[in-house]
């Protein structure tokens, strides 16, 4: 039954679900008290002031809660989120996921010029090169999909968008960087393999990932 519920959360992408371990039921009252910390770098609620934070309010519980041990245990790279994650066990990350995720998400704007580039790749990809639509996993209105623990994406800070999808993308060509926390690779089932975002982003390139990471930000 087991190797059979793999099968078919593989077969449908669920990869996260797969990956994290059983997630504790989260209090949002205590993940409020333990977000304090957070807030130097993400805001008080949760809508970070800084391009580069990502903002995490209105984010799915599921794939917050999944980051965090991907950041304790080094499967996600991240120097500062490394040193936040790692005093932190299991009931603390799904109450600080239960937090950020009842808080309303706050929306970027996109530039009028890469609108309808980005619209393009995120509703439509590129089926010349294989490209899949965005909207396929993380819904045509970037509220993503709680169950699968894909993320939201609608009115994400456009720079943070852009750094994720260019570091999903040296990890899917295996490129050379200088910091090995500019490939990101957490989205794979095992190490060593290609997760779908790693193959996704492969295939884009600078002109796509500037004008999808800025529709995304407008997106609401």
């Amino acid at each position: 039954m087991k190797k059979l519920f793999v099968a078919a959360a593989l077969s449908l992408g669920l990869v996260s679900l797969v990956q994290a371990s059983p997630m504790p039921k989260g209090d949002a009252a205590a993940g409020q008290a333990k977000a304090a910390t957070c807030g130097a770098c993400h805001g008080a609620d949760g809508n970070s002031m800084a391009p580069t934070f990502p903002r995490l309010a209105g984010q799915g519980a599921r794939y917050t809660y999944k980051q965090l041990q991907d950041f304790k245990s080094g499967r996600r790279l991240n120097p500062t989120m490394q040193g936040m994650a790692m005093p932190l066990s299991d009931q603390d990350m799904a109450d600080l996921a239960a937090h950020y995720a009842g808080q309303k998400g706050g929306t970027g704007m996109a530039k009028a010029d890469l609108v309808k580039k980005g619209e393009k790749v995120y509703r439509g990809g590129t089926p010349a090169k294989g490209l899949a639509a965005c909207a396929g996993c993380h819904n045509p209105a970037g509220k993503g999909n709680a169950l699968a623990g894909f993320p939201a994406l609608g009115g994400q800070h456009a720079d943070y968008i852009k750094a994720q999808l260019q570091a999903f993308r040296a990890a899917g060509r295996n490129d050379t960087v200088a910091d090995p926390a500019q490939k990101r690779a957490n989205d794979a089932a095992k190490a060593g393999e290609l997760g779908p975002m790693q193959m996704v982003a492969a295939k884009l390139s600078d002109e796509e990932i500037e004008a999808v990471s800025s529709f995304i930000s407008g997106l609401h």
